[in-house]
């Protein structure tokens, strides 16, 4: 095995902590997997900070009951590494459940301090026909 299909293996591994731990509220094991700066866009264009976002799913304002992911692509360059994967999300959304969907996930993942994080996320809803 590669040092890419490695770090490849070990971004996709982490990518699965993280939705582990947002589906549980785990706030200790998802803070570290978000770095500072991380941006998350929303399927209806919302942006919301590391903060913002972790902050809102302590609360209970986002809760997230399933969030199932395909197979992960991973496109990694040096530190840098861009996911692409589809999944199946149930989410209540300040008391109101979101009708179970799919999404297409973007995140790109950097190299820092010796540990992978996610930096940008981006989620896009997909139609239904």
């Amino acid at each position: 095995m590669t040092s890419n299909q490695t770090a490849a293996d070990r971004i996709r591994e982490i990518e699965r902590t993280r939705l582990r731990a947002l589906v549980a509220a785990d706030m200790s094991a998802a803070r570290p997997l978000h770095a500072d700066d991380f941006q998350l866009i929303t399927p209806i264009g919302v942006a919301l900070s590391r903060e913002d976002y972790l902050g809102a799913i302590a609360a209970g304002h986002i809760r997230y009951r399933a969030w199932e992911p395909g197979d992960i692509a991973v496109r990694l360059n040096g530190s840098a590494a861009v996911i692409c994967y589809r999944a199946r999300l149930e989410v209540i959304f300040n008391g109101h459940a979101v009708p179970p969907g799919e999404y297409w996930h973007t995140d790109t993942y950097e190299l820092r301090d010796g540990e992978w994080m996610v930096v940008w996320s981006q989620a896009t809803a997909i139609g239904r026909p």
